[in-house]
């Protein structure tokens, strides 16, 4: 089954992003598993929590409405193409990770990759990693969303939304900074870069 959003759609993504890859089809592919989920759901009613920081986070940012600035994105900084997400109203959630054999010939790409952002990469080489691309790009975008994920359900609670706290002054620089990334050192309240600072020169 090809991906469910229009090619308008899609074009707004890859314009969003900057480029069109194969990360960034991940990401389509993954926001199209919660709206399918929850086809009527508002933007401020779904959270995504991404354990990665790939070019597919942006792309459920754009399809879903779920941002930083909104509170709704959460990054998690573990290194796997895993996606959660979450309905506030309903209280549900599920966990999708791509499975590996959707992945594609990751080593030979790296490769070609590598050779071409270094300047190194010969005609055919140049050639063979924009065939490899193209062609995973296509696969990501028409195959089964089935094929794609292993999709688990989750028991957890949605992430709370996130909340006002209050400002304190860091004793050292004397810019406000949200209470909950406050630290104490020798008495005072210090924001994190003037407390690691600190802590570097004990």
């Amino acid at each position: 089954m090809p991906a469910t959003f229009s090619e308008e759609r899609i074009r707004k993504v890859i314009d969003f992003h900057g480029h069109s890859c194969p990360g960034l089809s991940i990401g389509i592919r993954a926001a199209e598993l919660a709206r399918l989920r929850w086809p009527d759901a508002r933007d401020s009613d779904l959270v995504a929590v991404v354990e990665t920081d790939m070019c597919g986070v942006d792309a459920i940012q754009h399809l879903l409405g779920c941002t930083y600035g909104k509170g709704n994105l959460i990054h998690r900084d573990y290194g796997k193409m895993a996606f959660s997400f979450y309905n506030r109203p309903a209280q549900e959630g599920f966990r999708a990770l791509l499975r590996p054999e959707a992945r594609g010939n990751t080593a030979r790409m790296g490769e070609l990759m590598g050779k071409v952002l270094k300047g190194v990469a010969t005609a055919e080489e140049k050639k063979e990693s924009e065939e490899l691309r193209s062609n995973q790009q296509a696969y990501l975008i028409s195959e089964t969303l089935q094929n794609l994920f292993d999709v688990q359900e989750l028991e957890t609670p949605p992430p709370s939304p996130a909340c006002i706290l209050a400002s304190l002054c860091c004793g050292k620089c004397g810019e406000m900074v949200m209470e909950s990334r406050t630290r104490r050192f020798a008495g005072q309240t210090l924001c994190i870069p003037c407390f690691e600072t600190m802590e570097q020169k004990r």
